[in-house]
């Protein structure tokens, strides 16, 4: 093999072509293609600087392809680490800075090898930082003497030095092009807009992107009411003073806006000018619109891009409401027990992107339909509720909606045309806003104080009381577990700095810290209440652990891949757990001890409890919100749905008692409510009526205590993102 080429680069035993890009170890050729060799490629001509996700999404996967990202990095990731033989939590060649990105570092017996490798120029990005590092043992392959060289060697290396600086000019130009249009996820570019105090939701970016409107719910009803805020200066002038005001809509040439007043009882479409140089406007500048007899059944509308009309929800469907007249047109036909809502126009004014939803099940369409009327044509069927209407990218190419399928609400993106599977770019974002002008993005964040509250079924008249107050000050945890003596509780809180496995008396007193690992979550006692298995974040990965509650260190369980949502089995034997190392979430197990894993489903299963008995284990059977409860014999058998009426909120917010199943869910009609599915009856009774639904619900052993999360405080402001694509 020849090594006296300037595009090949040495590390270790490896050899790697930057031209063919194969990649050589000990003379022998490793089967390695595609995303990883680009990776390693990226890495390796920048050793030693931190190569950021965001960075390496935008090179492999550009703006306007549609994929899992992460799923897809952390895949080709350890497929370049098993080539490599490399280890995510003793790295000897990449090493994860969690949540960052990866960084190629030096084998330290190889640390005194000489680098030659130049680092590739990142705009704006940590590659142009001039680290003191020690940079590890890359080398480019043969660097002969200049003056040894024959003259027509002189002509071949400038030749190849030329294709490298040009090679390296596009490349630069190509990451510098992308790096310019990161995901949401890029903290650099992200700001609150609000700083009012209250809560502000709902924003709406005028058609010049200089203003944005959005509501405000604060202490006084005087403060409260729909605002309008200059993203240059900051200054803030209030549109109304009712709380009930919201959903604003801008007129087109900026100097009006269109909101809904929404009562509870009823929905009413008003018009307000607006003036930036007034501080407050007359509540007597207000018009309200005739919606001649179809009356608005939901606040959500749409301003038409020729200024002419509004668009509303009526019963029927999307109305179509003239300025200049009284008379509405139907724009679609929602089916029997189902509503259409959220109009948004696209960019060029010719269609109109809106949600179906349907009360028979936990799932929202995204549709779209000519602006004036006709057939709707599919985008995407959520398994989850859209929260807020949907947005269209500026350049009608794909839509940004917000979702409450993960564990926390968040913003997803998806194709308009391709009809691909949606792609979160966040993971705290509701009520998204594009602004065409500017390429900004405005959203709602909510921030909240979380309280573990504890029902007593037995009472009556039912009042739930806090157990544990002020958990945490983020949406992660509590996830409350009472020990099987009903002794203990176990929780999750962030009190120390970083989130950890804490246990106190049943009553929440005497709280002791059992981890200090950070990044922790979903604690299961075992069946003698003397220990703890649980799941914790490391760099690139996320393991199950052991820990006993006389004080020993935790025990590291499942070094390898992604797994969560452990649970004992009822006879102390094995530990359940849900993986996606087959590329899909599924059920687990391995022993209580540690050793190998063995699959237990097939067909797809995240956190799992044995049932009271100890013969069938329950499941959720997705991650994602509502999903289904499955259940599969605990000795092998076949996969099968529990009960169609048993449909949690989330993974989170079921448990098994000796009575059945309780769990948390919408009822429909207003609260939601604690249910009760019966195993033998098989009939599903209510239990409580609940403020809000919880994320994480259990339940003591025998059924007549309920523990859930509910927020103490809450803050809720928009943020805004620049250069959003």
């Amino acid at each position: 093999m020849n090594r006296n080429q300037p595009n090949r680069i040495s590390f270790g035993p490896f050899i790697l072509d930057l031209h063919t890009q194969e990649l050589w170890k000990d003379g022998v050729k490793i089967k390695l293609s595609g995303q990883p060799v680009e990776i390693l490629s990226l890495l390796l001509q920048n050793p030693g600087r931190l190569v950021t996700r965001e960075q390496l999404r935008d090179l492999l996967w550009p703006g306007d392809t549609f994929v899992d990202f992460d799923h897809g990095l952390n895949a080709a990731i350890n497929k370049l680490r098993e080539a490599l033989s490399d280890s995510a939590d003793a790295p000897t060649c990449i090493e994860t800075l969690p949540r960052r990105g990866y960084r190629f570092i030096s084998n330290p017996s190889d640390s005194s090898s000489e680098l030659v490798a130049a680092p590739v120029g990142f705009k704006g990005g940590d590659l142009n930082s001039t680290s003191t590092d020690a940079h590890p043992s890359v080398t480019l392959v043969s660097k002969p003497s200049f003056w040894a060289a024959p003259l027509h060697s002189y002509f071949f290396a400038g030749t190849v030095l030329l294709v490298l600086v040009l090679a390296g000019t596009l490349l630069l130009q190509r990451v510098s092009s992308n790096t310019s249009h990161q995901p949401v996820s890029s903290l650099e570019r992200i700001r609150p807009l609000t700083n009012l105090a209250g809560e502000t939701s709902e924003p709406a970016f005028s058609l010049s992107g200089d203003y944005v409107a959005f509501r405000r719910r604060a202490s006084s009803p005087e403060s409260s009411g729909l605002f309008v805020q200059s993203i240059s200066t900051g200054n803030v002038v209030q549109l109304t003073r009712k709380e009930d005001d919201c959903c604003p809509a801008w007129s087109p040439d900026g100097r009006s806006v269109a909101f809904s007043r929404d009562t509870g009882n009823d929905v009413s479409i008003y018009i307000i000018p607006f003036d930036p140089t007034a501080p407050t406007l007359p509540s007597a500048s207000e018009r309200k619109m005739d919606t001649s007899g179809n009356a608005p059944r939901r606040p959500e509308i749409a301003w038409s891009p020729d200024g002419k009309s509004i668009v509303f929800t009526a019963a029927s469907g999307l109305m179509q409401l003239p300025l200049h007249d009284s008379r509405t047109y139907s724009l679609t036909v929602a089916p029997p027990s189902s509503q259409d809502w959220g109009p948004v126009f696209s960019p060029d004014g010719r269609q109109l992107l809106f949600v179906r939803s349907g009360d028979a099940d936990f799932s929202d369409q995204l549709l779209t339909v000519p602006a004036t009327g006709g057939d709707v044509t599919q985008i995407v069927s959520e398994h989850a509720r859209i929260l807020g209407p949907p947005q269209w990218s500026t350049d009608g190419q794909s839509i940004l909606f917000a979702s409450g399928r993960g564990s926390h609400p968040g913003l997803w993106r998806v194709s308009a045309q391709l009809r691909d599977y949606p792609v979160q770019i966040n993971d705290s974002g509701w009520y998204p806003a594009i602004s065409r002008s500017t390429s900004s993005l405005a959203y709602q964040r909510i921030t909240r104080s979380l309280n573990i509250w504890e029902l007593h079924l037995s009472d009556s008249p039912q009042q739930p009381r806090i157990l544990v107050p002020s958990t945490s000050e983020t949406d992660q945890g509590p996830a409350p577990q009472i020990s099987p003596d009903g002794k203990k509780l176990a929780y999750m809180s962030d009190r120390s700095g970083t989130m950890e496995i804490w246990v106190s008396n049943r009553d929440g007193s005497n709280p002791l810290q059992l981890t200090s690992i950070g990044d922790v979550g979903t604690p299961r006692w075992s069946p003698d209440s003397q220990s703890i298995v649980f799941d914790a974040a490391g760099r690139n990965t996320t393991s199950i652990y052991r820990v006993n509650l006389d004080g020993t260190s935790p025990r590291l369980l499942t070094p390898d891949n992604f797994n969560v949502c452990p649970s004992w089995s009822r006879d102390f034997k094995w530990i359940y757990f849900a993986s996606s190392r087959t590329g899909t979430f599924q059920v687990w197990k391995i022993p209580a001890a540690g050793g190998t894993p063995t699959q237990v489903t097939f067909h797809g299963g995240h956190a799992s409890i044995p049932s009271s008995d100890g013969k069938v284990i329950y499941y959720a059977k997705s991650q994602y919100a509502n999903p289904e409860i499955w259940q599969i014999p605990t000795n092998g058998g076949p996969e099968k749905l529990l009960s169609p009426l048993v449909r949690p909120a989330t993974w989170a917010s079921w448990a098994v008692t000796d009575r059945g199943i309780v769990f948390a869910t919408s009822s429909g009609k207003g609260k939601p409510i604690a249910a009760l599915y019966d195993i033998r009856s098989h009939k599903v009774t209510t239990l409580a009526s609940l403020n809000i639904v919880p994320f994480w619900l259990t339940a003591s052993p025998d059924g007549k205590s309920l523990l859930f999360d509910q927020p103490g405080w809450q803050q809720a402001q928009i943020m805004l993102v620049d250069n959003f694509h």
